[in-house]
């Protein structure tokens, strides 16, 4: 495994322009844009979806898979939160993160999960909803 502060495709990094509700040159969207922290080094896959409403923060070196979706407001049960991507977290395709929620540092979600509870640092976790798999210690 590369380091993550090694690897090459992030030797030209910049943050990417955002505009809101409008799909950055890769494809992902924001909503709320004033209310998104993006840390350095992320990645977020093309035709993500990212509502900030209730602020959303990504922290240093996250991926994000293609097709997920990040929700800080739920207009089906009404659920608000802050929504937290801690540092070198993974995000797999396909998932969804729901209110309130905060994925731990270095800990992945496997593809097409639903995490609707904390994800604590140095796991993994996969499914619907997302349980805890395996630690990455």
């Amino acid at each position: 495994m590369i380091p993550v502060n090694d690897d090459l495709r992030f030797n030209n990094w910049e943050y990417p322009e955002i505009e809101d509700g409008k799909p950055t040159k890769y494809n992902w969207v924001v909503q709320h844009k004033d209310k998104l922290q993006l840390g350095f080094k992320t990645d977020i896959g093309a035709f993500s979806y990212i509502n900030a409403k209730n602020y959303v923060i990504i922290e240093d070196f996250v991926q994000i898979g293609s097709h997920c979706s990040i929700y800080s407001v739920s207009t089906i049960d009404n659920k608000q939160g802050l929504v937290k991507l801690k540092k070198n977290c993974k995000i797999g395709s396909h998932s969804v993160i729901m209110p309130g929620v905060t994925v731990g540092e270095n800990s992945v979600v496997g593809a097409f999960s639903f995490v609707n509870q904390d994800i604590p640092d140095n796991v993994t976790a996969v499914g619907v909803p997302a349980k805890i798999i395996k630690n990455n210690k």
